[in-house]
């Protein structure tokens, strides 16, 4: 097995991507992995000292087959400097694995991309091979399930998949249904589809969502573990697109023995429990209300 190069994404937050990277040394398979990290410039003088501090800590960075670095000159931003680092890497290697800096991995997190990645190479409706789940019941589940949304807390996937992304908003409103959107929007459990809107009005810019829909678009579907192999720490309001919660803290798994599906299709079972999860997250309609005011007028 030939393994997929390693691709983080690292901006200002030093304590974090030491955490990402001390987690990464740890996992089988790092010694024989190539490590690329794409520094994004400073968007402002308050980011320069950070961003200035990354930088010496990554290129202090060991434990890798190679280490790459490629420090940007100005700020790309987070979307367009992982559209571009993505493409770059995976038209060279055919495929790629990727994390941000507030990503922890299990020491097994590599092994299970890469064997992933191996066992479902050649088979073409499925499209992305994600390293962390929902926190649900995994009682009555598989190792892995297949489902139809994207997520892109430490991912995977081939280059004859992804050169079909595309981020053309007007082109993706136009092409999707109503019936189309609330498939999207997992039956109605939750609004992903405003992310679209919300880049089309210019309110935020972002990559993922669009992966998302190109591969619900082809009938693509994704692969997930059913216990997360990653753990998201950057829900600490350090982000530059994270809140601050706790509700996505999960124990990650430490199973290095994953038996894969040759069954290609959407796990009910899986939906319905990530659906309910959905629900559980949602604040009642008077914490909601009050949040949206205190936005519109703070």
């Amino acid at each position: 097995m030939t393994l997929a190069p390693v691709v983080l994404f690292v901006y200002n937050r030093p304590w974090h991507t030491k955490q990402t990277v001390k987690a990464l040394q740890k996992n089988v398979y790092a010694r024989e992995s190539e490590l690329f990290i794409y520094s994004d410039g400073p968007n402002n003088e308050e980011a320069e000292e950070k961003v200035r501090e990354v930088r010496e800590y990554i290129k202090t960075i060991n434990g890798f087959k190679k280490i790459i670095i490629f420090e940007r000159e100005k700020n790309w931003g987070l979307a367009e400097n992982i559209v571009d680092g993505v493409t770059e890497i995976i038209n060279k290697y055919g495929k790629i694995i990727v994390l941000e800096d507030d990503l922890v991995t299990s020491p097994y997190f590599l092994k299970f991309m890469n064997e992933a990645l191996e066992f479902y190479k050649n088979e073409k409706k499925v499209w992305h091979i994600s390293g962390w789940n929902y926190s649900i019941e995994i009682d009555g589940l598989d190792d892995v399930f297949l489902w139809r949304v994207m997520n892109c807390w430490g991912w995977a996937t081939w280059a004859d998949r992804w050169k079909y992304y595309e981020r053309n908003i007007d082109k993706i409103i136009e092409s999707f249904s109503e019936q189309d959107i609330y498939r999207f929007n997992l039956d109605g459990t939750h609004n992903f589809w405003e992310q679209v809107i919300g880049n089309k009005k210019g309110e935020i810019n972002t990559w993922a969502i669009f992966w998302y829909a190109t591969i619900f678009k082809n009938n693509g579907l994704c692969l997930n573990p059913s216990k997360s192999f990653v753990q998201n720490i950057g829900h600490d309001g350090s982000g530059v697109n994270c809140g601050q919660s706790d509700v996505y803290k999960i124990n990650i798994c430490t199973n290095d023995k994953i038996q894969f599906l040759k069954k290609i299709e959407e796990n009910k079972l899986a939906v319905e429990r990530i659906k309910k999860n959905y629900k559980s997250l949602k604040k009642p309609f008077f914490i909601r209300a009050f949040n949206k005011f205190r936005k519109n007028i703070f």
